[in-house]
């Protein structure tokens, strides 16, 4: 094995830096040069770090990237995984990123330690939680909550009844069970909807704490979640989200797209494909994303969701919005869409979990649908579903690669296939 300076070739999809021998350093760049002792000499696209975490917090893996090598990133993650199964992408666009603190939504992790509370991601490759001071990835209005959280925090876990059985001579401090709770915060039309799980509020003046704190800090809902589901302390209207112009109901934990920008990327790049289709299905539909932006006058569409919660929001939102959207609540990996079923369609979106839809394009791929647009959160699971497009007889027209969760290794994608 070489021991001599080596340059960085390539960012690798874990984030690590590679040379042409296979050596890997984190935090490197494409140019810079690897030292035989394992240190780095910055090249022309290293730059410096955007948050003081940065190289603790398990948060961001690419902060060292300048913008050309950050793109070039995410187009690779995309075109590999393409060319890893051979699919002779006739396109690759040019890939969208997000910018600094456009991020809407995020899941942190509270947690008690040496009488504080600590809010924050965890270490990478650790269990120990990194205490935010900054954080140039989420939304400001977001970040703005955790100061006042913390505290709120502190006065709840200083409010609940001691743990039974403490020692005599005990301080109050140490007799209180350790808090430990999920933070789950997203930017809504009405601000921002906090839920907390893992932790209940116990007696009136933790009640009264929380009410004054939602009211204080403009929060759109306050919902907590002791492990019997989520109970809401404090939402004085409908919390609603825009989608495809229409303002949606939002159940508390729904899944919505990191960042506005990108959910219009891939919006747009559904709606030019998909022009002129009389009829769609979008499959694992969730709230109504792609669903409620693609229908109308010209065009109808199956929205297909297993989730009961998000079915029944999308449903409400195309009837008060007078939209040609069915909604069916169905579970797709249980119960896909049948070849005869899906051949009713002139065209197929799906944008399933991180697992892929194995069953589900099965079945597209035993139908006469001619155009699909496949959406994915992961270029492996997609790449394996692509193939099974590919071998039924389409082709893969065009790939887009999208970077919402900027400065991490997560990486999304649009594509669109037409059957040859």
């Amino acid at each position: 094995m070489t021991t001599e300076t080596e340059e960085i070739l390539r960012i690798a999809s874990k984030g690590d830096g590679v040379t042409a021998s296979g050596r890997f350093a984190w935090g490197a760049a494409p140019g810079d040069l690897l030292r035989e002792d394992g240190t780095l000499e910055w090249g022309p696209h290293h730059i410096q770090a955007a948050c003081t975490h940065f190289g603790r917090c398990g948060g961001c893996q690419l902060q060292q990237l300048d913008e050309e090598s950050l793109a070039a990133f995410v187009e690779g993650r995309v075109a590999n995984a393409s060319a890893s199964q051979e699919l002779g992408a006739e396109t690759i666009s040019a890939p969208y990123l997000s910018p600094p603190g456009a991020r809407r939504r995020v899941s942190l992790r509270a947690e008690s330690s040496g009488g504080r509370i600590v809010i924050g991601f965890r270490e990478a490759k650790s269990h120990r939680l990194v205490e935010l001071e900054e954080c140039p990835v989420m939304a400001p209005e977001l970040f703005a909550v955790l100061g006042p959280l913390r505290k709120l925090l502190i006065m709840m876990g200083k409010a609940a009844p001691a743990k039974k059985g403490g020692k005599p001579g005990k301080s109050a401090r140490h007799q209180q069970a350790r808090m430990a709770a999920d933070i789950e915060m997203t930017l809504t039309d009405q601000g921002v909807d906090l839920g907390v799980k893992g932790l209940t509020a116990e007696g009136l003046a933790a009640t009264e704490a929380m009410l004054d704190f939602s009211r204080e800090h403009g929060l759109a809902r306050l919902t907590m979640d002791g492990g019997y589901g989520f109970e809401t302390v404090w939402e004085p209207v409908p919390v609603t989200v825009k989608l495809g112009g229409v303002h949606v109901p939002f159940p508390p934990g729904s899944f919505l797209q990191a960042t506005v920008d990108g959910e219009e990327a891939l919006v747009e790049a559904a709606r030019g494909w998909l022009q002129g289709a009389a009829t769609v299905a979008d499959l694992f539909s969730g709230l109504g994303t792609f669903a409620l932006a693609l229908a109308g006058p010209q065009t109808k569409v199956l929205a297909a969701e297993a989730a009961r919660d998000a079915h029944l929001a999308c449903k409400s939102a195309a009837d008060r919005a007078q939209l040609p959207v069915f909604s069916a609540h169905r579970d797709l990996f249980r119960n896909p869409l049948q070849p005869d079923e899906l051949s009713k369609f002139e065209a197929v979106l799906l944008d399933p979990p991180r697992a892929g839809a194995r069953e589900q394009v099965e079945c597209i791929a035993g139908s006469t649908v001619n155009r699909v647009v496949y959406i994915s959160c992961n270029p492996s699971s997609w790449s394996r579903d692509a193939a099974r497009l590919i071998e039924a007889g389409f082709r893969l027209v065009e790939l887009r690669p999208v970077g919402q969760f900027r400065w991490s290794t997560h990486v999304e994608l649009a594509s669109y296939f037409e059957r040859a």
